[in-house]
């Protein structure tokens, strides 16, 4: 089992909270009822169309299924939240199921993940159109190998990406951090058709929208939340208070 992590608003309050006060809490972009605030895109459809049900709820989880599919055909797909992240904490609680799709690519095989910085036109990094760096060197490939153990069956694994804009990134599964990078940006990467207005190379990321990907595997998400970090991006004392306090929550 692999699971990949792709580098690739503030809320507005009527009376504004200090940040002294500011708790740190939870967003649950998933309602576990249904897909409200998440948008499909499956490569050869629009925006928005979800060809043969491909995500879906039921049970309180959203499932990737291609039960619709008589076979792959390089259908890969990604479900998109509805808007963009710079700072943050982001918790996924997934498991794999069944059987692969027909005609799936074997580097597939119980292979899924969440898109990061995703720029809209387990835990080993994948970057498609971006390059990201590790102890000073600049990393070009496709896909970089976490520390992470490898988890077998339909358990449940818990990742977490800690985001903080174009400065560093961080790859937890299950408490322990498997992965760190730096300054993630617009690279030449493993990426086609894209705009090239929209590909300027060596262009950092410095926010981007969030995205659940089909590989064609099915898999099940249980949880997707996060703690929003933005309101203390801008101020170094604040931010690292934040940060110790998420470290010792538990």
């Amino acid at each position: 089992m692999r699971w990949i992590v792709f580098s690739l608003v503030a809320v507005l309050f009527v009376a504004a909270v200090p940040e002294k006060d500011r708790p740190l809490t939870w967003i649950q972009l998933f309602n576990g009822k249904n897909l409200k605030d998440w948008k499909p895109k499956i490569a050869g459809y629009p925006l928005g169309e979800n060809y043969a049900g491909t995500f879906g709820v039921s049970e309180g989880k959203i499932k990737v299924s291609y039960r619709g599919y008589e076979k792959f055909d390089e259908r890969y797909g990604h479900l998109f939240y509805k808007q963009p992240f710079s700072y943050y904490l982001l918790a996924v609680e997934y498991r794999f199921t069944g059987a692969q799709a027909r005609g799936g690519p074997d580097w597939a095989f119980r292979n899924s993940g969440a898109m990061i910085h995703c720029q809209r036109s387990t835990a080993n990094l994948c970057t498609p159109g971006t390059n990201v760096v590790m102890k000073g060197k600049l990393f070009t490939d496709h896909c970089i190998n976490s520390t992470s153990k490898t988890f077998h069956g339909d358990q449940w694994v818990r990742v977490e990406v800690l985001v903080l804009g174009d400065s560093l990134v961080k790859h937890i599964v299950e408490g322990d951090t498997v992965l760190t990078y730096e300054k993630p940006q617009i690279g030449d990467g493993n990426v086609s058709n894209y705009d090239p207005k929209e590909k300027l190379d060596g262009k950092p990321l410095t926010k981007g929208y969030i995205s659940l990907q089909s590989e064609s595997h099915p898999v099940e998400f249980r949880k997707v939340e996060l703690v929003d970090l933005e309101p203390y991006a801008h101020d170094p004392r604040k931010l690292a208070k934040a940060l110790a306090s998420l470290r010792h929550r538990n």
